[in-house]
C-alpha cells in the first residue's frame, strides 16, 4: 500500500516492537464471537478441510436458528387464538428472522470484513511513535469495553429468556391426558411433534437454548464488529489530528520538510476515509436490519413490560425489561459510534483551519482548503443509506417508539374490547334463542 511506503520512511521514535498484542487488543473479542459461529473471515490459504468445516458450521447455525422459527410459526398460524400470545410469539420470531438476515449478511461481506481486519493490522504495524500508539490503544480499549458491555447484555438477556422465564412459569399439568410438562419458549406445532412428552420435551428445550444463544451471538458479533471498526477509524482520525497540529513546526518522528509532511497527512486522510467507507459498506445492511428490527421489538417489549407489571409476574417483567434494555443498547451503540466518527471527521477540518497555516511559506496553506472541504462532507455511517447513524437518529427512534407504543396499546385494547363485545353478543343471542324455542 502507498501509505506503508510513506510511513516506512519516517524516523520512528518508539522502538521496533511486535504488534501482535496490539492487533489482538483490537480484534480478539471479534474473533471470539464470530469464529465459533463460522463468520470470522477465512484465511486466503485455508485448506479444503477448513472450508468444509466453515460450510458445515454455517449450515448448522442457519438450521438451528430456522428450527426456532419454522415450527413456532406453524404453531402460531395453526393453533394460537389468543391475540396477546400471538404478539409475544411474533416478537420472538422477528428476532429469529433478524438473526438469519444478519448472519447471511456477515457471510456475504466476508471479503470486506477481511479487508477491514487487514487494514487494522497494517495500521498497527505502521504506528511507531509512542504518542500515536497510546492514542490507538486508548480507543481500542474503549471499543473493547463496548463489545464487552454489548455481549454482557445480549447473553444476559438470553439467560433470562431461555432459562429464568420457563423455570419461573413451572410445569403445567394436563389432567385430561395425565401429562405434566414444561412449556417451550418457542412452541412447536403438533403436526410436527407433540413436545409435551418426555424425553422429547427435554431434548427440544436444550436444542432451543443452543439455537437461541447462536442467534444472540450473531447479534453480539455484528454489534462488536461495528464498535471495533468505528473506534479504530476514530483512533486513526485522532492520530491524524495530532499530525496536522505539528504540520507547521514538525515533530521528532515526522519529516523535516513541510511538503512531505503535508503529503503524508493527505495520504493518511485518504486511507482513513477509505476505511470508513469500507466500514459503512460492511455495516450498511446489518445496521438497517438492527435498527428497524429492534425498533419494532422495543415497541412490543414496552407493551409486554406494562402488561406483565399488571399481572404481578416479576420473572416475566424482569425478563422483558432486560430484553428491552439490551435491544435499546444495541441501537445506541450503532448510533453512538456513527456520531463519534462523524464528529471526528469534522474535527479534522476544524483543526486544519486552527493551526498556524499563515506561517507556511508561499501558498502551501491553500492545500488545506481541500482537506477542510472533504472533512465537512466526509463519508458517514448509515443504516442502509436510508438514515444516518447518529445520536439524533437514536432520539428519533426513542420518540417513535414512545408514540408507537401508545398507539399500539390503544389498538390492542380496541381489539380485545371488540372481541369481548362479540363474545357477549353471541352469548345473549344464544340465550334469546333458548328462550324463544
Amino acid at each position: 500500500m502507498a501509505g506503508e511506503t510513506v510511513i516506512g520512511k519516517m524516523n520512528p521514535v518508539a522502538s521496533i516492537r511486535d504488534h501482535t498484542e496490539d492487533v489482538q487488543l483490537s480484534i480478539q473479542m471479534n474473533r471470539w464471537l464470530l469464529k465459533p459461529i463460522g463468520v470470522w473471515p477465512k484465511s486466503t490459504d485455508i485448506s479444503w478441510i477448513g472450508r468444509l468445516a466453515y460450510f458445515i458450521i454455517n449450515v448448522t447455525c442457519t438450521s438451528l436458528i430456522s428450527f426456532l422459527f419454522i415450527p413456532s410459526a406453524m404453531y402460531m398460524v395453526l393453533e394460537m387464538n389468543d391475540t396477546y400470545l400471538i404478539l409475544k410469539l411474533s416478537g420472538a420470531l422477528s428476532f429469529c428472522v433478524m438473526a438469519v438476515m444478519k448472519y447471511s449478511l456477515l457471510i456475504f461481506r466476508e471479503k470486506d470484513i477481511r479487508s477491514g481486519v487487514q487494514h487494522i493490522k497494517n495500521d498497527w504495524m505502521n504506528t511507531q511513535y509512542y504518542g500515536d500508539r497510546n492514542i490507538m490503544i486508548r480507543n481500542a480499549k474503549f471499543g473493547r469495553r463496548l463489545v464487552v458491555i454489548c455481549t454482557f447484555f445480549m447473553y444476559g438477556s438470553a439467560v433470562f429468556y431461555y432459562f429464568a422465564l420457563p423455570f419461573s412459569v413451572g410445569k403445567i399439568t394436563d389432567e385430561r391426558e395425565n401429562l405434566t410438562y414444561r412449556p417451550l419458549i418457542y412452541p412447536i406445532a403438533k403436526v410436527i411433534v407433540d413436545a409435551r412428552y418426555s424425553p422429547i420435551s427435554e431434548i427440544l428445550f436444550w436444542v432451543q437454548c443452543i439455537s437461541g444463544f447462536i442467534a444472540h451471538s450473531v447479534t453480539a458479533g455484528a454489534c462488536s464488529l461495528a464498535a471495533v471498526f468505528a473506534m479504530h477509524a476514530y483512533g486513526r482520525l485522532e492520530v491524524l489530528i495530532q499530525w496536522i497540529k505539528h504540520l507547521v513546526d514538525g515533530r521528532e518522528d515526522l519529516y523535516n520538510n513541510v511538503d512531505e509532511r503535508l503529503a503524508m497527512i493527505v495520504q493518511q486522510h485518504v486511507q482513513i476515509l477509505r476505511f470508513i467507507s469500507l466500514t459503512d459498506k460492511v455495516l450498511r445492511e446489518i445496521s438497517f436490519v438492527e435498527v428497524v428490527g429492534c425498533t419494532f421489538n422495543m415497541c412490543l417489549l414496552g407493551y409486554f413490560s406494562m402488561t406483565e407489571w399488571e399481572t404481578r409476574e416479576p420473572a416475566r417483567y424482569i425478563t422483558f425489561m432486560v430484553l428491552l434494555v439490551s435491544l435499546t443498547f444495541n441501537i445506541f451503540i450503532f448510533c453512538y459510534i456513527g456520531e463519534l466518527v462523524t464528529e471526528q471527521c469534522k474535527k479534522v477540518g476544524m483543526v486544519s483551519y486552527m493551526i498556524d497555516w499563515h506561517r507556511m511559506e508561499e501558498r502551501r496553506g491553500l492545500a488545506l482548503i481541500l482537506m477542510i472541504a472533504v472533512s465537512n462532507t466526509s463519508i458517514k455511517l448509515t443504516a442502509g443509506n436510508f438514515f444516518e447513524l447518529s445520536l439524533s437518529t437514536f432520539g428519533d427512534v426513542s420518540e417513535f417508539n414512545h408514540s408507537m407504543l401508545y398507539l399500539f396499546v390503544s389498538i390492542i385494547k380496541i381489539i380485545l374490547f371488540h372481541r369481548q363485545v362479540v363474545k357477549t353478543s353471541v352469548a345473549y343471542l344464544n340465550m334469546l334463542r333458548t328462550l324463544t324455542t
